[in-house]
């Protein structure tokens, strides 16, 4: 490792910490320019001393102005070769106490945050005739889940983008495809899992397990994994893989 994407230019959003993290390091170590774009100052300058990320920018997904502007900036250093639209969260209720604000609220994160990326980022890929566009989203994108519904139908939207992405830039040289992990270990799940932990009196580990059961191997999906997909689909050997949602969750259908 360390050449495969070498001169290329790539754009990680929530990139400061867990999956996007992982991404951006191991994208760098490939040889890429990683810039990411998060919202916490602090994080962001951490990734870029370690060495992980090459450019920072700082904005709220959800802000379209903001976020194209940080992608402007970014972009002008060099023009983006891949973006791997990451940054997303859920929020959990049934159906029934999800309000129309929590619906907007998933789509605008998880969803709209991923259009404003590809928006931003598609007429240098189309004017140089190269590009990956990789969205991460969820199992809850290819499946329902109960308590989150909001957040499974905007990933479920996303699912829909790349694949018609994949179609209307197919002679291009330009790809689409989202990546569909299960419950991975990051700070979120660990969020979950201690207040879970703090509501039924069990142990943080015990608690962690749970998210683990839908998963056929029984463990937490690992950020790497997630990485190594990542970095699979900017190679040559991927080049033909568009409009795909690649599950990466232990068998569980």
């Amino acid at each position: 490792m360390g050449a495969e994407l070498r001169g290329r230019h790539a754009l990680v959003t929530g990139g400061g910490r867990g999956i996007g993290r992982a991404i951006a390091a191991l994208l760098t170590a490939a040889g890429a320019r990683v810039s990411i774009i998060g919202r916490d100052e602090a994080t962001l300058a951490e990734a870029k001393a370690s060495g992980d990320v090459w450019a920072t920018a700082s904005a709220d997904i959800t802000d379209e102005t903001a976020t194209r502007n940080a992608i402007a900036r970014l972009g002008d250093k060099a023009p983006f070769d891949v973006v791997v639209a990451n940054a997303g969260w859920a929020e959990t209720a049934s159906f029934a106490r999800s309000d129309n604000a929590l619906f907007r609220r998933m789509l605008d994160v998880n969803f709209m945050g991923v259009v404003t990326s590809f928006h931003a980022a598609l007429p240098s890929m189309k004017d140089r005739g190269y590009g990956r566009l990789i969205a991460i989203a969820s199992t809850a994108g290819l499946r329902g889940y109960p308590g989150v519904s909001a957040y499974s139908a905007a990933k479920h939207a996303v699912i829909g983008l790349v694949r018609s992405l994949a179609l209307e830039y197919a002679t291009t040289g330009i790809t689409a495809n989202a990546i569909c992990p299960g419950y991975t270990d990051t700070d979120l799940i660990r969020g979950g899992a201690e207040a879970i932990a703090a509501k039924r009196g069990i142990s943080l580990e015990e608690a962690k397990s749970g998210f683990a059961q839908d998963n056929p191997m029984k463990r937490l999906i690992m950020p790497d994994e997630v990485a190594e997909t990542v970095l699979w689909l900017c190679s040559p050997g991927a080049a033909s893989v568009s409009g795909q949602a690649i599950a990466i969750n232990g068998g569980e259908f």
